[in-house]
């Protein structure tokens, strides 16, 4: 039995993950250049004013998007702390 509608819909939601598989890799390529900037210039791996920042800009998006702020924000800080760590390695690696 097939049905062609939860196909469709499957087929949308494969794209939009496919799309922000992408995204991430590509917002970690930056961050991961930040890092090796962090480093080379001894700044500290994390900068929780600025993460504060992006926290608050972003749950206003997710607001503004009829998307659960709480939720944007757990999602933010899940990439932010894996930021903080590849920024760590980074620093200790010299």
């Amino acid at each position: 039995m097939t049905d062609e509608t939860l196909k469709r819909y499957r087929e949308s939601i494969d794209n939009i993950d496919a799309a922000l598989v992408f995204l991430l890799a590509e917002r970690f390529k930056v961050t991961q250049a930040v890092g090796r900037y962090k480093a080379e210039t001894k700044l500290p791996p994390a900068d929780p004013s600025r993460e504060e920042e992006q926290i608050a800009r972003l749950r206003s998006l997710a607001q503004s998007a009829h998307l659960d702020p709480d939720f944007s924000e757990k999602f933010l800080r899940f990439i932010i702390d894996e930021v903080i760590r590849h920024h760590e390695r980074v620093r200790e690696a010299g």
